[in-house]
């Protein structure tokens, strides 16, 4: 039975909304959280966790367990063939979390959902937002549920319900933006891997690009361009695209696949992230290429910050104006984040023999400037975007 008054509303329980609800707890904020799933998603998509992120969930008390059951990685490469255009090593970020952390969705997940019940909370599943509408000083949200329609009043309302979300629609805030037209095929895939298995590697060539990066089971993840992928790619289509397009010297055999999926890519930002006391976070908020592995990672800051800022209001006696940071901070870094995921994405799909052997000399000289690959460093670990976290 779900309750018919909350402070807090959280639509969605990925996580996101998983983030958000563990930091409202620790705080004793009354709130809800509902899913329309009725399980977790339980696939990889989303499979790095980066070291400002990782800064961020320590409050959350969850990065020991994320840290045990990951991966972690400190060497990144653009390479051509078996040649290395640029090598970047992450050791000596400014942050103890100095390393990359490949780790499927489902694990995060499912860290994230443990820890949330071992406070007393959980997420009420089978349950869909149909309608938000405006009552009084809060929100009317009508819900669809395996027993049937309800309405919960709610004084706030977040919205953590994905690219398509209905609060957002229901809020009247617009979703800005365009789509690639390629689409990506991402897989989980066993393979025969000789180069570097302690590297993520990004494959650029005539084909189009490839990465591959380890993930903790001994599997590897690999995302690729593909004109008209299908909607489950197989092993043979991950093995094809991987020797016309990796290394050279040898071939790739694929073992088998645990995960597959294609995506059609979208690049757009929320025109607002608050109507009222509606807020977006999340895939609700900004949606973007995979290049970089930043989507679920900005979702994840969005949480911490948002929480933070209901907290001091709620519990502290901050003024309601102090909401108004949310917007301030967090959109300016997902629009940093679009142009970072946008130059990476252009770069990967640059077309024409002349394009793409200008790329490949822009990176030879990039690779031979320290202050280049510091940035791209700190950019890519989101580190240089801890500006947007600041709540004071």
């Amino acid at each position: 039975m779900l309750p018919e008054n909350v402070k807090v509303l959280i639509v969605g329980a990925g996580p996101t909304g998983l983030a958000l609800s563990i930091a409202l707890r620790q705080a004793d904020i009354d709130h809800l959280i509902v899913d329309r799933l009725e399980a977790g998603l339980n696939t990889s998509r989303a499979a790095v966790i980066h070291a400002h992120t990782l800064e961020m969930l320590e409050p959350l008390g969850v990065v020991d367990e994320l840290e045990r059951r990951g991966r972690r990685l400190q060497d990144f490469s653009v390479r051509d063939g078996d040649r290395a255009l640029l090598r970047l090593n992450f050791d000596g970020l400014p942050t103890r979390f100095n390393h990359i952390l490949m780790i499927p969705q489902q694990d995060t997940e499912a860290v994230l959902a443990d820890r949330l019940a071992a406070l007393g909370g959980r997420v009420h599943r089978g349950v869909s937002a149909m309608s938000v509408a405006k009552r009084g000083d809060g929100y009317e949200v009508r819900l669809a549920t395996t027993a049937g329609d309800c309405t919960v009043s709610a004084d706030y309302v977040v919205a953590g319900d994905g690219m398509h979300s209905t609060v957002r629609q229901d809020a009247g805030i617009g979703f800005d933006g365009d789509s690639y037209a390629d689409s990506f095929v991402l897989a989980d895939v066993s393979m025969n891997w000789k180069t570097d298995r302690d590297e993520v590697a990004f494959y650029l060539s005539p084909e189009g690009p490839v990465v591959v990066a380890p993930l903790p089971d001994g599997r590897f993840r690999v995302v690729a361009t593909r004109e008209n992928a299908p909607e489950r790619p197989d092993a043979a289509l991950i093995e094809e695209i991987m020797n016309s397009r990796g290394p050279k010297t040898r071939n790739v055999r694929i073992g088998d696949v645990s995960w597959s999926s294609r995506f059609r890519l979208h690049h757009r930002v929320a025109s607002a992230y608050r109507a009222g006391n509606i807020f977006l976070m999340g895939d609700a908020a900004h949606v973007h290429s995979p290049a970089g592995g930043q989507g679920m990672n900005t979702g994840l800051v969005d949480a911490v910050v948002l929480a933070g800022l209901l907290t001091a209001v709620l519990k502290h006696g901050r003024p309601g104006s102090d909401l108004d940071k949310y917007e301030a901070l967090r959109r300016p870094a997902a629009e940093q984040v679009l142009a970072l995921a946008d130059r990476l994405t252009r770069v990967a799909l640059v077309r024409g023999f002349w394009g793409k052997l200008l790329r490949t000399a822009i990176f030879g000289l990039l690779n031979l400037s320290p202050a280049f690959k510091r940035g791209v460093q700190l950019s890519l670990s989101g580190l240089d975007r801890r500006r947007f976290t600041e709540l004071a």
